[in-house]
């Protein structure tokens, strides 16, 4: 028998080891029952059809039922404690969105989340990207002509902004800080539909919002659109520059990720990721999201938490002046 200083060093290795290999075969059946994937978007929403199509893939993937939760409200704080709160299992899941992680302090209990404090990455699943549209009516065609338009009448040239704080009109701010311009803006509760007819009549000289929120209005001619505020061209909109062209380095989209509760143990959220990044990855999947106008692609625990961390230096100081 052994006994002395040594016994309990060889038996708390025992213990550790004996909970590495329980962890390991646990996530080598996960998941042997269904998993909730909590969302912060209302029903019906762009982020909320984007999470439907995640949670089909892994459910065809798994062979097990992955379902959505939505809890909108408070800016994303809601489903933020419901997630923390979870048990960390693996059986609940949370898809957060961009404005979750950029968001107003001040709007919103115990936001901004941050990775890996409050959450463990676990992989990238959709991005929505800002596209820039004019009223047909401003005279210009591309985000050269309105730079410097805007140049020569500063605060003249009004923007519509459909939500203070989100990424509309952050996308907003980022352009006005990058081009050194001024722009006008009008403030609208009630979404796009409002802004997009006073765009269409030339009463505002243009607004900022993902495609599926415009598209009924780019196909009637309402608007007109001068950039998309992806990170490349898209293939939807080959004849579309990117704002990047024209203000190098330049990029606004809408995301989600999917993260898990404090805790999970590091072989389910590795498999989870590993999972997660073959479905996104399949050509079909890729091919639902853009007749949407949303796009993705993979990303390791390590990437997601670099590409949230870029995002958070880029919209919170931002954030910062909105008085």
């Amino acid at each position: 028998m052994i006994v002395g200083r040594y016994g309990f060093g060889i038996a708390a290795f025992c213990v550790l080891t004996a909970a590495a290999v329980t962890a390991h075969a646990q996530a080598d059946d996960y998941p042997t029952k269904p998993v909730s994937i909590i969302s912060d978007a209302p029903p019906g929403s762009t982020p909320d059809v984007d999470a439907r199509f995640v949670a089909d893939g892994l459910t065809q993937s798994w062979g097990r039922q992955v379902v959505i939760i939505n809890h909108a409200g408070a800016n994303g704080s809601i489903a933020a404690r419901a997630a923390t709160e979870a048990a960390p299992d693996g059986y609940t899941l949370f898809m957060p969105a961009l404005s979750t992680f950029a968001s107003l302090q001040t709007t919103a209990p115990n936001l901004p989340i941050k990775l890996p404090r409050d959450f463990l990455p676990i992989g990238f699943t959709a991005e929505n990207p800002m596209f820039i549209a004019v009223s047909p009516t401003l005279g210009v065609s591309t985000l050269p002509q309105l730079i410097a338009l805007a140049k020569k009448q500063p605060g003249t040239i009004s923007i519509a902004v459909t939500g203070v704080g989100r990424l509309t009109h952050l996308t907003g701010l980022l352009l006005q800080e990058r081009a050194d311009i001024q722009l006008l803006p009008v403030p609208y509760n009630a979404g796009p539909a409002a802004a997009l007819a006073d765009v269409g009549s030339g009463r505002v000289s243009m607004i900022i919002e993902g495609y599926s929120g415009i598209v009924g209005a780019v196909k009637a001619g309402q608007v007109k659109l001068i950039a998309v505020a992806a990170a490349e061209r898209l293939p939807q909109f080959p004849d579309l520059p990117t704002v990047a062209e024209t203000l190098p380095g330049v990029s606004a989209t809408g995301w989600q990720v999917l993260v898990a509760p404090l805790e999970t143990p590091a072989p389910i959220v590795s498999k989870a990721s590993i999972d997660l990044a073959k479905v996104v990855s399949d050509p079909e999947f890729k091919k639902r999201l853009a007749n949407v106008g949303s796009y993705s692609r993979a990303m390791t625990p390590e990437q997601t938490l670099a590409f949230v961390d870029k995002e958070q230096q880029t919209w919170l100081p931002l954030l910062n002046k909105i008085k």
